[in-house]
């Protein structure tokens, strides 16, 4: 006889406190100042060259190195700013989004919790062996018959008769009608509509 393996009614989602990658810690003003400084040192020595009668054409060299260095702090120190600013926004979204993600796991798990009793308690009613209440749970979760023959550990040919043991019990036609006795009240208006008959008894 194999040994079947347990299912769980319903899975915790999964935690909202992943670390994420901090897309400005690659930057760093390093560059830029080391531009700035090239500026500043390039500067010194032209002031210099005037003073001690320099060559024209070296100034006008070390000018352009100049206004090329300057120009390159300037643009790597904005992308800089640039990048901070919009890491504040994404990180204050972030922060919103993992607070309505907590939210949404506490009230979700509240539900599934629920569905999970409620489900449990009509397994009941129907008087379903543990097997079968197994295999008509891992068809509400959407898995072939092959797919919950090897979750189970056992043959698809004894899944098929465990499935059909229980649309017998709950009279229903098959895994349609299963799926819509439980769902169909979740689809239903929050208007206090009446629940529609099933083919099975609550």
């Amino acid at each position: 006889m194999t040994q079947e393996r347990k299912a769980p009614i319903a899975e915790p989602l999964p935690a909202p406190d992943a670390p994420v990658e901090d897309p400005a810690a690659r930057r760093n003003p390093i560059p830029s100042l080391i531009m700035a400084a090239v500026a500043a040192l390039a500067t010194a020595d032209v002031v210099d060259d005037l003073h001690s009668g320099g060559e024209w054409l070296h100034m006008g060299l070390e000018v352009l190195i100049i206004a090329v260095a300057a120009g390159g702090a300037v643009v790597l120190w904005f992308q800089l700013v640039r990048a901070r600013s919009t890491n504040l926004v994404l990180r204050a979204d972030l922060t919103k989004a993992r607070a309505e993600m907590q939210r949404f796991q506490a009230e979700s798990q509240d539900l599934m919790r629920g569905l999970g009793e409620a489900i449990d308690r009509q397994f009941t009613r129907w008087q379903l062996s543990p097997a079968e209440r197994e295999v008509a749970l891992l068809l509400l979760k959407g898995l072939s018959h092959k797919d919950v023959a090897e979750a189970r550990s056992t043959s698809e040919r004894t899944v098929r008769q465990q499935a059909l043991s229980v649309y017998r019990k709950a009279d229903l036609a098959g895994r349609a009608e299963l799926a819509a006795f439980f769902l169909e009240d979740l689809l239903l208006p929050t208007t206090g509509a009446a629940r529609p008959a099933s083919g099975g008894s609550a």
